[in-house]
Parts: C-alpha cells; structure tokens; sequence
C-alpha cells in the first residue's frame, strides 16, 4: 500500500489566543483533487499556511509521505491566493515562473538553460507563453493567477496546495486551471484546493474536506458534499434550493 502523500495529526492554531482550527486530523489517498470547503473564517487557508509552516501552530505534527515537511519540500508545490503577492515588484512572467526550480537547484546555482526551458513549457500549459517576457504588474488577474500556476508545475511537485485559485479569475482562466487539475491528477498528483464555489464542488473534486474551526468530514465527494453535511458546516448560513440535487446550495 502507498504511503499517505499527507498525513496530518493534531493541528491547532490560534491568532492571538483566539482558537481558528483545533484538533485537526486527516490523511488522504495519493492522486486525488481535494476540495477544502468551509464558511468564511472556517480556517481552510490558515490549514494550509500552518501545514507548511507559514504559520505558526500550537500543536501538531505534518507528515509528507511519511517524512517531516521539511524533508520533503522539493514534493511540494503551493499555489497563494493572488492578493498576497506584491504584483508591483519588477520582473517578468517567465523569472517568476523559473523561480519554480529553485528548490531543485539549491539557492546559489544560477537557473540555466534547461530551467529557462522547463519555465517556457510550464507557460505553454497554461497558455501563457505569449507572456513570457511580460512585467507581471502589466498582466491581468486571471494572467497572474496563470503564472502562479506556471511556477508551481515547474517545481515538478507531488502534492499541491492552491489557496481559492478561482476567485476572480475569468472563464478562460477558469478553464485553464481545470484543464491543469486534470492533467496533474493523469499524472499521479495530489492536489488539495481551497474552494467557495459550491456549485461546481461536484464537478471539481473527487474528494472533499469540510472545515470550520474543526474538521466536519472528509472523504469522497458523493459521500461527504451532502446538505445534511453541508448544513452543519456552515449551520443557518445556508440554504438548500432543492435536496434532491445535492450542489443546489446557497448561503444564506
């Protein structure tokens, strides 16, 4: 049996003494597309931030294929939300993206050309190759969000982490990254995504994690996104249109 790409025990966090996630614990399957879907506030980017150790926790411990995170970054690919990024900062699209291979190249070897050449490719997927040597406050959000993609598949990772890549983005962006989730998930991925979209949970995922301050659920989408579920998730803020079909949901 393969190991757990991420197995997590006992996570806690707290900003300034007041509890966001408590008690956290979770291992997932390998080659999964992992929707994490909770209320505003419900801690899903904090999860994500305290398992790679941008935050920090109270308590708990992250295992990365049954290794510490820290042994294991190079199999690791993250994906912020775009409006944590200083977009304003000067370089272009295809440096940001080459940036992605730094963790293969160790911080004081200078990318060459087979890294220049893993970046345009990266770019090529996402459909931004036309971009390359665009300053990247001259892009669009939905472009912006595209290059952030880019870097992450030029770390060449095993397990993903994207922070709501969706938001705001536009329909050929939100096309694009399907497409991308798709291929990755061909290739063996992981890859957990922190989602608000209800409606198109279902569609996206084959697995889903419910949380709010704790973890509700997780498990495979048919058997997990469910209103009764969903209600206690995210309690009077939503409302079911119709409970026959189980995506028909809206908060109130």
């Amino acid at each position: 049996m393969s190991q757990s790409p991420l197995e997590i025990n006992n996570i806690s966090v707290a900003y300034q003494k007041k509890p966001v996630l408590r008690d956290i614990t979770f291992s997932i399957p390998e080659g999964k597309l992992i929707g994490i879907v909770g209320p505003n506030g419900a801690g899903k980017s904090t999860l994500i931030k305290a398992i790679l150790g941008l935050i920090p926790r109270l308590s708990g411990e992250v295992k990365i294929y049954g290794k510490p995170y820290k042994d294991q970054l190079k199999k690791i690919g993250y994906v912020p939300q775009r409006e944590s990024v200083d977009w304003d900062f000067p370089t272009n699209a295809l440096d940001v993206v080459t940036m992605g291979r730094y963790g293969h190249l160790g911080w004081f070897k200078r990318p060459g050309k087979k890294e220049k050449e893993i970046a345009m490719e990266s770019l090529r997927k996402v459909g931004m190759q036309d971009y390359a040597n665009r300053q990247i406050s001259q892009l669009s959000g939905g472009q912006q969000q595209r290059i952030f993609l880019a870097r992450a598949l030029a770390q060449d990772a095993t397990l993903y982490f994207m922070d709501e890549p969706f938001v705001g983005v536009d329909a050929a962006t939100e096309k694009a990254i399907i497409t991308l989730l798709d291929e990755l998930k061909k290739q063996g991925k992981t890859v957990l995504v922190v989602h608000h979209d209800l409606a198109t949970v279902k569609e996206y995922f084959d697995w889903v994690m419910l949380l709010n301050e704790t973890l509700r659920a997780i498990g495979p989408a048919e058997e997990v996104f469910t209103a009764d579920m969903l209600q206690e998730t995210y309690g009077g803020r939503l409302a079911v249109l119709d409970k026959q079909k189980e995506s028909s949901f809206v908060l109130a």
